[in-house]
């Protein structure tokens, strides 16, 4: 029996459910694989939001590295195209397109609240615009391209120590979301698990392990530094 929805085939479910059994192993993980993909990309369109809202709400962007979020924009640019190019599944990269507009978003966000912004802080945006469209539409030689790709690991890795080093060098993590930092690291856990069912290249998965551990640590220092903060705002009061 075949029924497929948005690439999910619910044919052998359905089928073992008929009769009453349960569906075995190879049957039920690509599917649940697949819903959890959709899910990701679904939660994706609003993973930042409340990192935005927050930094509107307070017209602040104190202790947020304006150098991790830049770094970021470039990560999700290069793994875009690089999903995209390899023709994985929307499902196994979907979110990255949500995350890439909502990272631009913040970085344009955090330019303005850190007025006034010098001449030289204008370089870095026009080269991203002129050099962005070239990579997302893969037109690169094609062991250049992997050679980014394989660079996006360790910018998404440095792009978390300025914000790590600024939170402990601080001991606060100054407008930073909970939970922003929460999904973005319950979403990596996910990814690893839909990656590995995707067939997705190693350095997919090493990408997402990465991110656990990143995130794992931004939100860990969330948990511990913020509870000083919130005391020392009741005494004020």
């Amino acid at each position: 029996m075949e029924l497929e929805i948005l690439g999910i085939n619910f044919g052998c479910v359905i089928g073992a459910l008929r009769a009453w059994e349960f569906p075995e192993k190879d049957c039920l993980l690509p599917l649940v694989a697949k819903i959890l993909g959709y899910c990701i990309v679904a939660a994706s369109t609003t993973v930042k939001v409340p990192q935005i809202l927050k930094i509107l709400k307070n017209s602040s962007v104190r202790g947020l590295s304006v150098v991790a979020f830049e770094l970021e924009a470039v990560g999700y640019t290069i793994a875009l195209a690089y999903c995209i190019h390899k023709g994985l599944s929307f499902s196994a990269y979907g979110e990255l397109l949500f995350l890439l507009i909502q990272a631009i978003i913040l970085v344009a966000i955090i330019y303005y609240y850190s007025q006034p912004v010098g001449g030289k802080a204008w370089i870095k945006p026009l080269l991203y615009c002129a050099v962005a469209p070239t990579v997302l539409a893969g037109q690169i030689d094609p062991l250049l391209f992997e050679a980014l790709y394989a660079s996006q690991h360790a910018i998404f890795f440095f792009a978390r120590v300025p914000q790590i080093w600024e939170n402990y060098k601080n001991k606060s993590t100054g407008e930073l979301s909970f939970l922003t930092c929460f999904m973005n690291f319950c979403g990596s856990i996910v990814r690893v698990f839909t990656s590995i069912q995707e067939n997705a290249p190693l350095s997919v998965i090493m990408g997402s392990v990465i991110g656990i551990a990143t995130n794992g640590t931004i939100l860990s220092q969330i948990l511990v530094y913020q509870k000083p903060d919130a005391k020392k705002e009741k005494k004020v009061q």
